[in-house]
C-alpha cells in the first residue's frame, strides 16, 4: 500500500520524540524502556513502534507538545556556563541563562564549562543527532591558546590519531599561528569530539590550554556574533546543507527582524540573572599568520 495524502505519514515514536524537541532519539529509547511514555493510553515497553499525527503521546504524564519546523541557532558561549539543562553544583548553565519565552532547545554537542564559542542550539532532537555523528563528516574548528611553544613535529603526529591512556583519539589537525612570550596560538581542528579532548592531547603533550574557542561547526562560523547572543540560522541553509524537510508553519516572534536605525538585523541577547550579558570586554584571539 502506497502512502497518499489520506494516509497520515508514520515514524517511530522515539524520532516523533526527538522531532519534538524532548530529548535526543536515543535518551526517548532509554524513557521508553523505563516506563515513562505513553501511548493512547497504554503504557509502552519498547521503542519498536511507530506513530502518526493521530496518536497521543504522553511523556512524564504530560502531552507531546506540538511538533514545530526543526529549527536551529548560533550561541556565542561564554566561559562559566555548563552546556546541561541541570547542574548538581548549582552552577549557570547555557539553558538557564537563555530568554524565559525562548523555545526549549537542546545542545549539538558540548562545549565544556571553560571553554566558549560556537554553540549550536535546535528544538529537534533528531536534527541535533544527525549533526553530531562523525559520519556527517562536519569539522569543528577552534582557535587555542596554549602555554609553551609547540612543535610543528609535535602538531602535525596528531594526525594520524593519539591513545591517551587508552583512549582513542583520531585524527586532529593542529597548527601553530603564532607565540608570543610563554604562550602560543594554535588552530585545532577534528571532526569527531571526545569530551575535553582537545585539553586533554594538549596537556599530554605539555602544553596546558588557556584558553579555548569554537570558531566554527561545519560550515557554521562564529563571524561577529558577540558573547551571549544567538542569531537563528536560515531554514534555507537547514533544507540545502542538513536535509531538512520543508516545513509549514505560521511566522514567530523569535525570527530576526529589522530593529532600529541600520541595515543589520537585531540579534537577541541572553538575559543572565535579570541582566543584559555584555560583550565580552576580551581582546579578540589574534588572526592566523598568512604564509608568504
Amino acid at each position: 500500500m502506497t502512502e497518499t495524502d489520506e494516509t497520515p505519514k508514520k515514524e517511530r515514536i522515539a524520532k516523533r520524540i526527538a522531532r519534538a524537541g524532548v530529548c535526543s532519539r536515543r535518551d526517548a529509547e532509554r524513557w521508553i524502556e523505563a516506563g515513562r511514555v505513553t501511548l493512547n493510553g497504554k503504557k509502552l515497553d519498547t521503542p519498536a513502534v511507530t506513530v502518526d499525527d493521530n496518536d497521543r503521546i504522553v511523556v512524564d504524564g504530560k502531552p507531546l507538545p506540538v511538533k514545530e519546523r526543526p529549527r536551529l541557532w548560533r550561541y556565542h558561549k561564554p566561559a562559566g556556563l555548563v552546556t546541561s539543562h541541570k547542574d548538581e553544583k548549582g552552577r549557570d548553565t547555557v539553558f538557564s541563562s537563555l530568554p524565559e519565552d525562548f523555545p526549549r532547545v537542546i545542545s549539538v554537542g558540548r562545549l565544556d564549562l571553560n571553554s566558549e564559542g560556537l554553540l549550536l542550539l535546535t528544538n529537534d532532537g533528531e536534527l541535533a543527532r544527525r549533526l553530531e555523528l562523525p559520519a556527517t563528516g562536519w569539522k569543528r574548528k577552534y582557535r587555542v591558546r596554549v602555554h609553551g611553544k609547540p612543535r610543528e613535529s609535535e602538531l602535525s603526529r596528531l594526525a594520524n590519531g593519539i591513545t591517551i591512556e587508552g583512549v582513542k583519539y583520531g585524527s586532529i589537525e593542529a597548527t601553530l599561528d603564532s607565540s608570543k612570550g610563554a604562550n602560543s596560538w594554535l588552530t585545532v581542528s577534528l571532526r569527531e569530539g571526545k569530551n575535553r579532548e582537545i585539553r586533554r592531547v594538549m596537556e599530554h603533550l605539555e602544553y596546558p590550554v588557556l584558553r579555548l574557542i569554537r570558531v566554527s561547526y561545519g560550515p557554521l562560523a562564529l563571524g561577529e556574533l558577540k558573547e551571549g547572543q544567538l542569531d537563528e540560522v536560515k531554514s534555507k541553509i537547514l533544507r540545502d546543507q542538513m536535509g531538512v524537510e520543508k516545513f509549514e508553519e505560521p511566522d514567530n516572534p523569535f525570527e530576526d527582524k529589522p530593529k532600529g536605525r541600520g541595515r543589520g538585523r537585531a540579534r537577541p541577547t541572553l538575559s543572565v540573572k535579570g541582566k543584559d550579558k555584555p560583550a565580552s570586554s576580551r581582546s579578540k584571539p589574534p588572526r592566523p599568520r598568512r604564509n608568504r
